[in-house]
């Protein structure tokens, strides 16, 4: 029985039984897709986290320990590859004569590395010029020395005097090479976060093992203090795919090697610092994963909710039908069962199907870069929502029917009917008044949506404030239903006049169809305006998410190509024109100078006010007290006028138009001399600077006062593009006289939590659901609510309907469903993407100043839902005029 009530749904309902199954298919597909994306994600952060660190351990011998003993102890730990033993020497200053003149360096840092050590960590030092091994100088103490390979230099260790006594020694430059992890290089170990050094030395030789031992052996045996010694090392112990797992795995090995040292050794564990940033990471993909994915799979199950709830009243006629000719309520049950089956289980693998062939089309991969297991796992609770979707849909439904009708209720036409208990009770208007309240709460200055303490093992996430848009979400969708319903119910008159240019004298009819059909119109509206604001609201995300990520990458780096003077080399603004080598649209000269505020010792940046935004990007949301333009143009306008940090505003409790008087040095005389500003506004943020306190001044005002235009860096406009081409040809035009970073590389290091998060594939994914969600609740939710009603057009034309008035009142009904919808999409949507980006603004460095709008993207989604509707429509209307005795028949 159940196989031919089966057999026949698929004979005669058809088309019912595909766009059923293709809704369960979306929030399959959907969920799958998500899924994999949130288990790739974080993998790929592990990944990138293990690949960002050059030496994964620094272990610190610490006094009165063997070196050697430790040295053992570290390659007997299990997950060790490799480990090296590195010298660490203090030296009180570096001296070298090039071309008759003398320079002299203040204190520095000597390393004595063994010969295999760049072989074992290749990205520690990254050569420049000259030999590979031998005696290397790092690129800034170049420039401080003037030397270059071949140059000789003297070496000045604590407690000797200059030459070569004891402790000193003159060496020969072999080569120049740059240290890209000098922080973590010369770190404090063991020491908290804000003990570490602010920055590097300025001035660093790195010695094979044997001369550095042979150099620091009688320093060591005067001040032990002097010279110390770091066992680095390199592990490929295997590490779970999750972050938050890996940093546990590699914390409690560390600890577990400082244990069986006894106290001789401290981990410097560089590899634990980068997980733990990452796992942070880790959860801002899951944070996404929550606001950009689960309203998707929720508006995929209520459209396939609506798509089977379409032949909610046939259905019934048939279940009433059924027990009339004598089956009991469980083999009518039995037979709702078959059918969810059925629609679920095909529903469910075109999903898996759909988000196999979407992981191959936005991540190249059908697994989305996840483990097989992983992407299994998904892919198994995908089908088991995929069921639990059909579930809801068909046999709850018929459940219910069974528990509350009668076969008599079941056949009756239903009339009249009371307002839903939500609309009696103003759930909507609650519900909506709840999200504002928690968006105040969650949208403060104090509210942090990850809290993730470093060095601590535990994080959480404030998932309440998931509340604040999904309240929003469903109270604005039934404050929509409200409304279109009023509308329908009231709106007769002015509903008739908007149908008659298309249904003539049927206009009246046609509004009167309309108000019957209020209900199911009024969910059809929803639903669209639910798929549409969706679509907007993950769009205007994306589009905001992937602008700040640029920014971001352009604050911390200054510009698309930035190029950045050593200490002690002098160049002025003339100097750029020699940069504008192929590809550069600009060059932009930015001083660096210090001055002193009091005894305050701050970073001073000069600008040229009329083109500094030629090279860069200044946004409102760097400054206070005025915009980016109008506090360029006062410093323009009013030379001497300065811009302070909001801590220095502050400290000094400084009011617009004090004048703050600034130490800095005079190029001529090399004394502090006082320079008075005129305090003009608050500066937040700004290219190359510190998150600290800084100055922002005019370059020019600056100049003239100091007698010295000297340029601390250059920054280059290349439009966008071929960013990393143009520094390389710069960093082969300048040597090791200036460093030159792109945004390239800056995206990587840049402190916002999002940026370690891969959206590309995402978006991709998500855009493209969002496209098919808004075309089929416009589509195929109209066709299937205007399939159900063939008897009532049969009729009307059985009553002297035309053809054209026919057409007509299809085409005004599914207008009016494409107003509504369109309409109410644009503003919930709208709604939702300001209530998101507000929300996340503590991912975004900087917050966003405004939000950014795919308009191309929204166009598309809105034509894409246009085109389905009038497409269902029009093959609506055409059926509508077939005979209406045959039609009948049929029916």
């Amino acid at each position: 029985m159940i196989i031919t009530w089966i057999g026949g749904l698929l004979r005669r309902r058809t088309g019912r039984l595909i766009a059923t199954a293709f809704g369960i298919a979306l929030a399959v597909a959907l969920v799958a897709s998500l899924g994999s994306f949130l288990t790739a994600s974080k993998s790929t952060m592990t990944g990138r986290a293990v690949h960002s660190v050059a030496v994964d351990w620094q272990v610190q011998v610490q006094p009165g320990a063997d070196p050697a003993a430790v040295l053992s102890a570290v390659r007997a730990a299990s997950g060790t590859k490799s480990a090296e033993s590195v010298g660490f020497a203090r030296s009180t200053g570096f001296q070298a004569t090039v071309a008759g003149s003398t320079q002299s360096t203040g204190p520095g840092v000597v390393l004595g590395l063994p010969d295999t050590y760049r072989a074992t960590f290749p990205r520690e030092i990254r050569q420049l010029t000259g030999a590979s091994s031998g005696v290397l100088i790092a690129q800034q103490t170049a420039a401080n020395l003037h030397v270059a390979a071949g140059d000789t230099v003297t070496i000045t260790l604590p407690g000797t005097g200059t030459g070569t006594g004891t402790g000193s020694a003159k060496v020969t430059v072999a080569g120049v090479v740059d240290l890209p992890q000098a922080d973590s290089l010369f770190q404090k170990v063991g020491a908290p976060p804000q003990s570490q050094p602010a920055a590097p030395p300025d001035n660093v030789i790195l010695l094979p093992s044997d001369l550095f031992n042979t150099l620091a052996a009688p320093v060591a045996a005067v001040d032990p203090a002097a010279v110390t010694t770091q066992i680095h090392t390199a592990r490929n112990a295997p590490l779970p795919a999750d972050p938050a797992a890996a940093y546990t795995s590699v914390t409690a090995a560390a600890r577990n090697l400082e244990a069986r040292t006894s106290g001789g050794a401290v981990v410097g564990d560089n590899l634990g610092a980068a997980l733990d940033a990452a796992r942070k990471d880790a959860l801002y993909a899951q944070i996404l994963f929550l606001f950009l994915g689960v309203p998707g799979a929720v508006l995929a199950a209520l459209l396939t909710a609506a798509v089977a709830g379409a032949g909610a009243d046939r259905r019934r006629r048939e279940q009433a039908l059924l027990r009339t000719r004598g089956l009991r309520p469980g083999q009518v049950t039995a037979m709702a069962g078959a059918e969810a089956a059925v629609v679920g289980v095909a529903g469910g693998l075109l999903g898996v199907g759909i988000a196999a062939l979407a992981g191959q089309a936005a991540f190249g991969t059908a697994s989305f870069g996840a483990s097989t297991t992983s992407a299994a796992l998904w892919f198994a609770l995908a089908l088991i929502l995929g069921l639990v979707v059909a579930a809801a849909a068909v046999l709850v439904p018929a459940l219910r029917d069974l528990r509350t009708g009668t076969v008599a209720a079941a056949r009756k036409v239903v009339g009249r009917a009371r307002s839903p208990w939500w609309m009696r009770f103003g759930v909507d208007f609650i519900l909506l008044a709840a999200s504002l309240l928690v968006f105040r709460a969650s949208s403060g200055n104090q509210y942090a949506l990850v809290l993730a303490p470093e060095g601590v093992a535990s994080i959480s996430v404030s998932y309440w404030a998931f509340l604040g848009p999904a309240l929003l979400w469903i109270g604005a969708a039934l404050l929509l239903w409200r409304l279109a319903t009023l509308v329908l119910a009231h709106g007769r008159r002015p509903l008739a006049r908007l149908a008659r240019p298309l249904t003539g004298t049927l206009a009246a009819t046609t509004a009167a169809s309309m108000s019957r059909q209020r209900r199911p119109l009024a969910r059809a509206i929803v639903l669209l305006a639910l798929a549409v604001s969706f679509a907007a609201s993950t769009a205007t995300f994306n589009a905001t998410y992937k602008q700040q990520a640029e920014v971001d990458a352009q604050l911390t780096n200054g510009a698309d190509v930035t190029v950045t003077q050593s200490p002690g080399v002098s160049v002025g603004p003339d100097a750029g024109s020699a940069l504008k080598v192929a590809g550069v649209r600009h060059v932009e000269p930015l001083q660096h100078r210090f001055a002193y505020v009091g005894a305050d010792l701050q970073d001073l940046y000069g600008v040229q006010p009329a083109t500094i935004t030629s090279a860069t990007s200044l946004q409102d949301a760097y400054f206070a007290g005025g915009t980016a333009k109008s506090l360029m143009n006062k410093l323009a306008a009013r030379p001497d006028s300065l811009l302070v940090s909001q801590e220095t505003v502050k400290d000094f409790q400084l009011a617009l138009g004090d004048t703050v008087n600034l130490r800095l040095q005079d190029s001529r005389t090399k004394a502090l001399t006082s320079v008075p500003f005129h305090y003009a506004g608050i500066v937040k943020e700004f290219p190359t600077a510190p998150k600290d306190s800084f100055f922002v001044a005019n370059a020019d005002y600056i100049a003239k006062s100091t007698g010295s235009n000297a340029v601390g860096a250059f920054l280059i406009d290349t439009g966008g593009t071929h960013q990393k081409s143009v520094a390389t040809t710069l960093r082969g035009q300048v040597g090791t006289a200036a460093t030159v970073t792109d945004v390239t590389q800056s995206r990587s290091k840049v402190g916002s939590s999002l940026t370690s998060v891969d959206l590309a594939g995402l978006t991709r994914i998500e855009l493209g659901f969002a496209v098919v969600l808004a075309a089929a609740s416009g589509g195929i939710v109209l066709a299937l609510g205007l399939a159900e009603r063939r008897r009532t057009f049969a009729i009307t034309t059985v009553l002297g309907a035309t053809r054209r008035q026919l057409r007509g009142l299809v085409l005004s009904e599914a207008a009016v469903m494409t107003a509504g919808g369109l309409a109410g999409g644009a503003l919930i949507g709208w709604a939702l993407s300001q209530m998101l980006v507000k929300v996340l603004t503590g991912v975004f460095d900087p917050p966003p100043a405004a939000i950014a709008v795919p308009w191309t993207y929204l166009a598309l989604t809105v034509l894409a839902a246009v085109v389905a509707i009038a497409a269902a429509a029009l093959n609506s209307a055409r059926s509508s005029s077939r005979p209406a005795v045959e039609e009948l028949r049929e029916l």
